[in-house]
This record gives C-alpha cells, sequence and structure tokens, in this order.
C-alpha cells in the first residue's frame, strides 16, 4: 500500500514539475488536476446555494469556495451587502444542480465545520470566475493559498474594468 501512495505521489510530483515549466494558458487547470489526483478531490451534484462562496452537496455537505469572499446576504445581526444577491445568483448559475469537481487545499475545513475546496464545473474554475467577474474580493488565508497569485491578478483587472461591485459598490 505505501508503495503506490509513494510511486503515485512521485509520479504527480514529475508531471507537476513538467506541466509548471510549461507557459500554457491551462496551467491553473493543470495544476488543479495535479492537486485533485495528489489530495483525493471528490466530485458531486450541487443541491443548494447558501450565498456566492457557499453551496451545499449531495449527502449534505456544505462547501465553502477557497481563496475567495463574496458580500453576505444573509449574516446574522449585519445588513445584507452591496452585491450580495448578484453574486449569489451568479453563483447559481455556475453551479445549481450542477456536478462539481471538489479540490482541497491545505486545510479541510473552516472553524464553522464547512469543508474548505476549489470549485470546478467542466473547464470552469469558479473560485476564480467569480473574482475575475467581480462578484467577489480575494481572501487568501494561509495556509490554503494554491491560487491566491490568480485570485489577485484577476481582482486587479476586474477592479481596472470596475466589473461587478467594483463598479457597483463604494
Amino acid at each position: 500500500m505505501w508503495r503506490t501512495i509513494v510511486l503515485f505521489t512521485v509520479v504527480a510530483v514529475v508531471v507537476l514539475g513538467a506541466w509548471w515549466r510549461q507557459p500554457a494558458p491551462h496551467a491553473p487547470a493543470q495544476l488543479a488536476a495535479i492537486s485533485a489526483i495528489a489530495q483525493g478531490a471528490a466530485t458531486s451534484t450541487v443541491t443548494y446555494i447558501f450565498d456566492g462562496d457557499t453551496i451545499e452537496v449531495v449527502g449534505g455537505e456544505r462547501i465553502r469556495y477557497i481563496g475567495m469572499n463574496t458580500p453576505e446576504i444573509a449574516h446574522p445581526g449585519k445588513p445584507e451587502q452591496c452585491f450580495g444577491r448578484e453574486a449569489t445568483e451568479r453563483n447559481r448559475e455556475l453551479t445549481m444542480g450542477k456536478e462539481v469537481h471538489l479540490v482541497p487545499d491545505a486545510e479541510n475545513r473552516d472553524k464553522y465545520g464547512r469543508l474548505l475546496r476549489y470549485v470546478w464545473v467542466g473547464d470552469t474554475f469558479v473560485d476564480l470566475a467569480l473574482v475575475r467577474e467581480g462578484y467577489a474580493r480575494v481572501l487568501a488565508i494561509p495556509p490554503n493559498i494554491l491560487h491566491a497569485s490568480e485570485f489577485k491578478a484577476a481582482e486587479r483587472e476586474a477592479r481596472r474594468e470596475k466589473r461587478g461591485l467594483w463598479g457597483a459598490c463604494k
């Protein structure tokens, strides 16, 4: 068993190293695929949308997107934040009823017990799409920072172009 795990890890590292050197436009997707294989990613279907950065999948597991944060719509004791409804609706469009690929980073759960995952629908990296389109801000919390630089670049672009919340909110 251990030999299989070691061999699999070595192969994943070699493949990751080869892809890392390529300036391919799909490098984030390749990196996520390697991460998924190495860390045991899962696939499930979205059954409920809580807000712009939290979903529920078959079996009742709550998934909190890693690396970004959308405006709140139902935070206890706080008013709804600007662009929260729009972010929730965009998340619904991207994920509701769809099969999602859930990719872990360093930590498995947040302090609320939600599963922390990067979320993919087909070739769409949902976390990154929400940041790029201006529905979310970067929220890089170490040690879960695998895609932090991509998210920061996407946020800078969204701010510059005044997309989503960057054009609608003060």
